[in-house]
């Protein structure tokens, strides 16, 4: 959970992340990525492509994009019905206040985010909601996974990718195994936690941890029906396939052309990588991937860059801005995060 300590936006930044290790080795693996990406790059070229994209192509890629955050907010609807029963309207201002939270803080504490405003809003408890987004997050892992391996055939791709498919393909999988089993073995699960914290955890843990286990095992209640588990898979591929196209539009306004299912191998990849730590906003663990796809195709590496900032940009500024007003319109302060771990149901 959040700290205590944080009593605002800006001391929760200084006093949570800036401390942290994990907070630096994110900076420093965004700084090296990125550095990989300029090298050899001519910025007057690079700059001479933004300057001549057609950026009316925006337009209708902002358009889809929404398309599909709104694709997403009905998949979390559909995961949190065990739950309680929340609107799409009302689901969505949230949705869209979560991923603001990604964008602009590393770790994706956004997820976080997401889960307090919901519980502000619903009283569902924040360690179920959390279960649910873990599960989005695993089935969105896989569904990259897919696109990568669709590719795989038509496609090129370094070797140093193809390893880091395999270790993504074993960590995603396994944590789906696990999320499928826990879901419909409740009370086994419950037995090896006990089993588990009595031998290992000290007994004041227990106070804590009891009950968010218990909730945390009801919010996975989705996952006991191979049809749910079917139409939340189904349903996560039409979300990434709509996003695809959103590569596939911003695409038209700069002077190259990839196919399709080149745009979902770039896709796949850049979203696997952004599950490393990096600065806010993904920065250099979305673009160097990005680039090095296009780049991998034949593009010319000033076009490919040109191409993987805006779309970064695209991507990043909407939703965040967008997130920026329902909070606002919610009037939801920054400060209230300090105390979540305090606000969490007993």
């Amino acid at each position: 959970m959040l700290p205590n300590s944080c009593t605002s936006g800006k001391t929760w930044l200084k006093g949570c992340f800036l401390k942290r290790w994990q907070f630096w080795l994110g900076m420093a693996i965004s700084v090296i990525l990125i550095y990989k990406a300029m090298a050899g790059l001519h910025l007057a070229e690079t700059w001479a492509v933004l300057e001549h994209a057609q950026y009316l192509w925006l337009i209708p890629a902002v358009l889809i994009y929404f398309v599909a955050v709104w694709f997403r907010t009905w998949r979390w609807h559909y995961l949190l019905r065990p739950l309680g029963k929340v609107p799409l309207p009302e689901l969505f201002p949230v949705v869209c206040i979560g991923y603001m939270g990604n964008n602009v803080y590393p770790f994706r504490i956004g997820e976080l985010i997401r889960s307090y405003v919901l519980r502000r809003r619903t009283q569902i408890s924040m360690s179920a909601s959390l279960a649910t987004i873990i599960v989005e997050r695993v089935l969105d892992g896989l569904v990259m996974l897919l696109f990568v391996f669709v590719a795989l055939p038509f496609s090129p791709m370094p070797l140093e990718y193809r390893n880091a498919v395999i270790f993504f393909s074993v960590i995603f999988l396994g944590a789906l195994i696990v999320f499928l089993w826990l879901a419909a073995q409740p009370d086994k699960a419950t037995a090896a936690y006990r089993w588990f914290g009595e031998r290992f955890l000290p007994e004041k843990w227990h106070l804590k941890l009891d009950p968010l286990v218990g909730r945390f095992l009801t919010g996975l209640h989705s996952l006991r029906r191979g049809q749910d588990v079917l139409l939340i898979f189904f349903t996560s591929v039409l979300i990434w396939l709509t996003e695809t196209g959103k590569y596939w539009l911003v695409m038209h306004a700069f002077p190259f052309h990839v196919s399709f299912i080149t745009l979902m191998l770039m896709n796949g990849i850049v979203n696997l990588a952004t599950t490393l730590p990096s600065a806010p906003g993904y920065v250099g663990t979305f673009d160097t991937p990005g680039i090095e796809v296009l780049v991998a195709f034949n593009v010319r590496r000033s076009i490919a860059t040109g191409y993987t900032f805006v779309l970064h940009a695209a991507l990043w500024l909407p939703i965040t801005l967008l997130g920026a007003y329902y909070m606002w319109r919610e009037n939801i302060s920054w400060s209230e995060f300090s105390h979540v771990s305090s606000t969490e149901e007993s």
